[in-house]
């Protein structure tokens, strides 16, 4: 059971890399939006931001659910772990 606990943490820590690539993509102007690696970081991000977007509203222009998702996820990868340290 402790190794599935692990296998999660780390799928979680990847795709929280991802996401970080995503959310520093963001800051580079004049982007192509048709470049495969930023299709690829849109549809592997979008099915977890689009829903935190529409509960958590931008400050100004400045869109934080990226943030916030990120420690979230952050936050389960960290309980994964002390969960597979208790078993």
């Amino acid at each position: 059971m402790s190794t599935l606990f692990i296998l999660l943490a780390q799928a979680i820590q990847l795709y929280i890399f991802v996401l970080l690539a995503r959310i520093l993509m963001s800051w580079i102007p004049n982007l192509d939006p048709y470049n495969p690696a930023v299709q690829f970081l849109r549809q592997v991000t979008d099915p977890v931001l689009e829903p935190a977007r529409r509960i958590i509203p931008p400050i100004g222009m400045i869109d934080i659910s990226p943030i916030v998702v990120f420690f979230a996820l952050s936050i389960l990868s960290d309980m994964l772990l002390r969960l597979a340290r208790s078993f």
